[in-house]
């Protein structure tokens, strides 16, 4: 199978001014794009090239993972934000949900920066929903890992890796979490996801 990278969903001065073009251009062309790269090279000769980068992700571990996974994340990642201006989850079964397991909107919005921001080093802020407790939650993951292997249901994600902000944000990660959460979240994207969860 031939792997390509999916294309951006927005044009790369679409996040501005709480993402700048410059920053999109590098961690698009250069960050995610390298990973595919990489990934390429490491199964040259792999039986797993005939699998679905979702299933490489799912069994692999060491390098291929770590490439798989980067390319997983980062194009789960651009469909997670939007270029709009706050556009708040609409009413239906992906709120209700929400405000069952947290309370409010406001409430998760808050859990999820904080969780963000906590997660050490590089990483990944998640909104899942756990099939086991049949629940929504927020989790973080460190560098490439996500959570598809431990079974739960990506919703949405943050990069907090320092390629994702620091041109624009340097070291203040909470004010370019700020800006995603208030300003660019794609909460369609999150609603489709959480449509799928009974497939």
């Amino acid at each position: 199978m031939k792997f390509i990278v999916d294309p951006l969903p927005f044009a790369e001065d679409a996040l501005a001014p709480h993402i700048s073009e410059r920053t999109v251009n590098i961690h698009y062309n250069k960050h995610h794009k390298g990973y595919m790269t990489k990934l390429d090279k490491a199964l040259e000769n792999d039986e797993r090239r005939d699998m679905t980068l979702e299933q490489i992700v799912r069994s692999s571990d060491g390098h291929v993972f770590n490439c798989a996974a980067q390319v997983w994340n980062h194009s789960f990642y651009w469909q997670s934000i939007a270029p709009h201006k706050g556009v708040e989850l609409d009413d239906g079964p992906l709120l209700a949900q929400v405000r069952t397991d947290f309370g409010s909107l406001d409430a998760l919005k808050k859990e999820l920066k904080a969780v963000a921001a906590g997660e050490f080093g590089s990483g990944w802020g998640w909104l899942v929903f756990d099939r086991t407790t049949n629940e929504l939650a927020v989790v973080s993951t460190t560098d490439a890992e996500n959570p598809l292997p431990a079974g739960r249901l990506p919703l949405l994600t943050l990069d907090v890796w320092e390629h994702a902000y620091y041109l624009d944000y340097q070291n203040e990660r909470g004010k370019y979490l700020d800006a995603m959460i208030d300003h660019l979240i794609n909460w369609q994207f999150a609603v489709d996801n959480f449509a799928s969860k009974d497939d």
